[in-house]
């Protein structure tokens, strides 16, 4: 399943989603300039690698500097390859507007740094004995979806769902979307744990990111800007249908 859009609107211009992709961007493009080696070793250096903290000694053997806590941060905006980054951009680019609009700028900000710091936590202690280096932004990604779970469930996700060569397009509630979705991630880390083969993926930080988003999100937003989140009690939820 491919998300296109979805139908809540966006009442803000969210200059922090903007921000955080424009980072995501130009730290992709600067990695570009790396040879292989150098690159693999700023991947070691600001990713995480979950021995470097679990097994210091193994650390200091290996010649990795001293642990400090900037990696835990800088992971989020480093990726593999175009396929890696792609992905997790344009899932926060079609949930986090209204994540933001929810929130505010700055609480928006925290909430997803939270959710960043939560979710390498998560997979940090399921694979302590990792000695390669977890990146990327979906572990954030996954907290701003948990919260849309939260705040949007009666919105409708425009998604491709490709058939062989067949494109079949369908509008999906949000809820179903999202609850199918963290599914799988619980599925393929179990399938891909009791296998026993080298874990590619950091299910771990997903499901971790996802359910922090869950939690936090009642803490963070600004119930007189959520104008379009749900409510039981309303029987009509002012959302566009054509789109």
């Amino acid at each position: 399943m491919i998300p296109i859009r979805d139908n809540v609107p966006c009442l803000i211009r969210p200059y922090v989603l903007w921000t955080l992709m424009t980072a995501n961007i130009t730290t992709f493009f600067m990695e570009q300039f790396l040879a292989p080696g150098a690159k693999l070793t700023l991947f070691h250096l600001l990713g995480v690698v979950p021995a470097r903290y679990i097994n210091p000694e193994w650390a200091m053997a290996v010649g990795y500097p001293s642990a400090g806590a900037l990696p835990f941060f800088t992971y989020m905006f480093l990726h593999s390859g175009w396929i890696h980054i792609i992905l997790n951009l344009w899932m926060l680019w079609i949930f986090a507007d209204n994540i933001e609009d929810a929130m505010g700028h700055a609480r928006f900000f925290v909430f997803y740094t939270i959710c960043g710091l939560a979710a390498i936590a998560v997979q940090v202690m399921l694979t302590p004995s990792a000695n390669v280096p977890i990146i990327g932004a979906s572990g954030a990604v996954a907290g701003i979806m948990g919260a849309y779970f939260v705040l949007y469930p009666h919105g409708r996700v425009l998604t491709l769902v490709p058939i062989i060569i067949i494109p079949l397009f369908f509008k999906i509630p949000a809820g179903l979307f999202l609850g199918i979705w963290f599914t799988l991630q619980i599925f393929s880390g179990v399938t891909e744990h009791m296998s026993g083969g080298a874990q590619q993926i950091a299910w771990g930080a997903h499901v971790g990111g996802f359910v922090t988003g869950l939690i936090l999100v009642r803490f963070f937003i600004k119930k007189d800007r959520c104008k379009y989140c749900y409510d039981p009690a309303k029987k009509d939820y002012e959302l566009p249908e054509d789109f």
